[in-house]
């Protein structure tokens, strides 16, 4: 069994994490400060060690410290969860000898492959929820043909897709098929750094540079350095970020806030968004020529619903990952679920399905998932749908399209009130009407 120490303050995470580890059989044992730590680390056997940065009594850093007086750094691996803020400290924990770093909130599945991959020393078979298949339609292998032309290459890439259609993978994706693999890959999302320290985040600062610069802080674009930086929702910038954006990207160089020094960069960027930049440029509340410097190549990541062919191959992929999380064994979906799952328009997209099919899985009591299984969101369709408008402009032609609706369903009146797009309540009046409520 493999035993895992947790030093933690926060109880409630601490606890998340240790029984989420325990119900993948390993056996988590917890510590709340350094000196805990250190006294389970003296009488105990661990084969790994996950550690915040700020503990009540010193940090991840203090700790890295005496493993390495201790001799400790090179057989028991550490790896430091932190958040983004504290980028530039996980890049000085990595160099006292903590084998990796992970973002908070943690995502469990990029932990187990973090921790598999150390404790083993050789890379894990593969996990379903790094989204591993790529589909079969022609939209989508025109898409991952692109990927493969331009991977190689030290383009800009400008990636555009709705919400929940996978822009970070994507960019991962392209991360790994290129020269710089190696070298690290930093993602920040614009949207949700605050607009007084964007320019922070990204350059830097030096310790007392402006209130609150406690120490000196190393930017995204620095601790990219020789591999890739992905600017997820590059709309959100504002306009003074995005003249200092470019003004980075044409010189190749940086410098921190407070700091005379330039530094030289080298790094790729990818970008992604939602957001029709072209309209926000017409607007001008984005620069013509950064969007011309960020997009040397487009890809454009489709909707799910324009992947007819992949549907059902995402939803048996993301019911493999369910089954694996809940501990359950759900086989397949009933036909009325698959019929159901084609025709859905699927707003949020390969999000919204994954979300989808975990609370199908749970709420599962066969070994199918049926549609009284699905979430309201996937049963219940607005009347103002365009369907619906169709339906109820065209009576004469009404009736015809229930029956021939009801014919597909196989007489499914929630699945075929669905592919109408009106609720339920307005299909079993329009049966009453007709006469067809028998």
């Amino acid at each position: 069994m493999i035993d895992v120490l947790i030093i933690e303050d926060d109880t409630t995470f601490s606890l998340m994490l240790s029984t989420w580890l325990k119900k993948k059989g390993v056996h988590a044992i917890t510590a709340a400060s350094v000196a805990d730590a250190k006294q389970k680390i003296e009488v105990g056997t661990f084969d790994l060690i996950l550690s915040d940065l700020y503990l009540p009594d010193g940090n991840g850093i203090d700790l890295l410290k005496w493993l390495r007086e201790q001799n400790r750094e090179h057989v028991l691996p550490v790896i430091v969860m932190t958040s983004y803020a504290e980028i530039q400290t996980a890049v000085q924990a990595i160099k006292l000898g903590a084998s990796d770093y992970i973002p908070k909130p943690v995502n469990q599945e990029e932990l187990w492959i973090k921790m598999n991959e150390l404790i083993h020393k050789a890379p894990p078979p593969p996990v379903a929820s790094k989204t591993s298949i790529e589909g079969d339609s022609p939209i989508i292998k025109q898409m991952y043909e692109h990927i493969r032309l331009v991977a190689p290459t030290d383009m800009s890439v400008l990636i555009t897709g709705s919400s929940g259609t996978g822009k970070e993978f994507v960019a991962r994706h392209i991360h790994e098929q290129s020269e710089r693999e190696k070298a690290p890959f930093v993602a920040v999302d614009c949207g949700a750094i605050p607009k007084d320290i964007a320019a922070s985040e990204f350059f830097g600062h030096i310790k007392g540079s402006f209130t609150g610069a406690i120490e000196n802080k190393t930017g995204a674009f620095e601790v990219a350095q020789g591999g890739t930086i992905f600017l997820d929702e590059i709309g959100n910038l504002t306009y003074e970020i995005q003249v200092q954006l470019l003004r980075a990207l044409q010189e190749r160089t940086i410098k921190p806030i407070g700091s005379n020094q330039e530094i030289k960069i080298n790094v790729r960027l990818l970008s992604a968004t939602n957001e029709n930049l072209r309209e926000a440029i017409h607007e001008g509340s984005f620069r013509e020529d950064l969007y011309h410097r960020i997009n040397e190549f487009t890809i454009r990541i489709p909707d799910l619903r324009e992947r007819q062919e992949d549907i059902l191959l995402f939803a048996e992929h993301f019911l493999g990952i369910a089954n694996k999380e809940l501990q359950k064994n759900v086989q397949d979906f009933d036909k009325e679920t698959k019929q159901l799952f084609l025709s859905h328009p699927w707003p949020g997209n390969l999000r919204q399905m994954k979300n989808v099919i975990k609370y199908a899985t749970l709420l599962a009591t066969g070994d199918q998932i049926t549609i009284k299984d699905l979430p309201e969101e996937m049963t219940q369709v607005p009347v103002s749908s365009t369907s619906a408008k169709t339906l109820l402009r065209d009576e004469s032609h009404e009736k015809d399209l229930i029956i021939k609706t009801l014919r597909e369903a196989d007489n499914n009146k929630t699945l075929a009130a669905h592919l109408l797009g009106i609720d339920r309540k307005t299909l079993y009046n329009k049966l009453k009407a007709y006469g067809l409520d028998n």
